[in-house]
């Protein structure tokens, strides 16, 4: 396990590559003169957010290790992933903005004519180590390699299923440049990244790239990657925006009024991707259920449905208790809730937000009976399907 050593606890260990580096030098006092940094970490919207389960860890392992439930985290059989080529992706998009979800937040945008890679993992486990940690529950849509160029790849904060190190290690062999938060640039170095190809911003800054701009801006979520959680590498949501498009990514968050502020600078927006998974009530402050996902689009759109909302962050990996498919039916009824369109691509399906959005809920073929815990969309409430309901996902509702 190659690595460099750092003290903890007094002693000298093996620091795994893949833990990367704590930022230092002009990039740790960039991060001090932060308005977002104060008392030596990070700080979110709306003052402090619970990043370790509440609770007892016996209350969660109990929950997470249930043999009941535990079987329904994982899908019944193999997961329908699209079939992409490069042939798929080398036609231009007619309107102008295709999306292709490559599964859990990672997301290809092919904006005006140039290419924006979000979150993108492609590895085996969301891990620091090959032989531990969840594994994929579906296999990457094609291989990195066959994407083509990309312009930009975006990274939204440094956790282990959304900072990839092979997955960077492949990307920084090309000349592709990467946008990413505060302090997250000193991994990115570490991997072999050269510094010119870095844009690395704080919320509220804008970067130009081509004919694109791009800005981080705030979520409610945390960072780390090592055995210490400094706190100083940042979290963040991004907007990127042409001449003719708007797109935005949440990266991982939890809900906050800040989404209303960013609709009202950035957009409204064409589409939006949001994070709709991994949510529990162990950790409600930095991750968002569907109904609250729901909630964020519209407060990006200032308050009426448009556009189209993309969930991200489910249905690859298993890192919560809820069951593996319940984010896709809740966010079916969320969305048929208010009238939002939502599009449910397979994983590696492209597909362009003023062109055909695919609705069909693939994940049924897969999944097992899901509990409807949440509330059913009011164009259901008194008929057959109640609030409290099952869905059994292997027949009829």
């Amino acid at each position: 396990m190659a690595g460099s050593r750092f003290p903890s606890s007094g002693l000298n260990v093996l620091r795994p590559t893949a833990f990367g580096v704590d930022p230092s030098g002009e990039r740790m006092e960039r991060i001090r003169r932060s308005p977002h940094f104060g008392d030596g970490v990070f700080q979110n919207p709306g003052g402090t957010a619970r990043t370790r389960p509440s609770g007892s860890m016996l209350e969660f392992a109990k929950v997470f290790f249930d043999k009941h439930t535990r079987p329904l985290r994982v899908p019944r059989g193999t997961v329908p992933v699209h079939p992409t080529t490069y042939a798929d992706l080398a036609k231009p998009p007619a309107t102008g903005l295709r999306l292709t979800w490559m599964g859990h937040s990672s997301v290809l945008a092919e904006i005006d004519g140039h290419r924006v890679l979000f979150d993108p993992v492609w590895g085996e486990r969301c891990s620091p180590f090959p032989f531990a940690g969840p594994m994929r529950l579906h296999p990457a849509p094609l291989p990195l390699a066959a994407l083509g160029p990309v312009d930009v790849v975006v990274i939204s904060h440094d956790h282990y299923d959304h900072l990839d190190l092979p997955t960077i290690k492949a990307l920084a062999g090309t000349d592709t440049l990467f946008a990413v938060p505060l302090g997250v640039g000193a991994h990115l170095e570490h991997w072999g990244v050269p510094a010119d190809r870095l844009r690395e911003l704080d919320w509220h800054e804008t970067t130009k790239i081509g004919g694109l701009t791009l800005t981080a801006t705030p979520a409610r979520h945390f960072c780390g990657r090592g055995l210490r959680n400094t706190q100083h590498t940042l979290w963040a949501s991004w907007v990127v925006a042409s001449q003719e498009h708007r797109i935005y990514h949440s990266g991982d968050t939890g809900y906050f009024d800040g989404f209303k502020d960013i609709g009202a600078a950035h957009g409204p927006f064409d589409a939006t991707m949001i994070q709709v998974g991994a949510y529990s009530d162990f950790w409600p402050d930095i991750h968002m259920t569907p109904a609250q996902g729901v909630r964020t689009h519209l407060d990006l759109q200032k308050g009426v449905p448009g556009g189209v909302l993309l969930p991200i962050h489910w249905g690859t990996f298993n890192l919560a208790p809820h069951p593996w498919a319940e984010p896709g039916e809740w966010m079916k009824d969320a969305g048929d809730d208010v009238g939002q369109t939502v599009a449910f691509p397979r994983p590696g399906q492209p597909f362009e937000p003023a062109g055909d959005v695919p609705v069909e809920a693939w994940w049924r073929t897969v999944s097992g009976r899901v509990p409807r815990t949440w509330q059913a969309p009011r164009s259901t409430e008194g008929g057959s399907t109640t609030a409290k309901g099952d869905l059994d996902l292997a027949g009829e509702r």
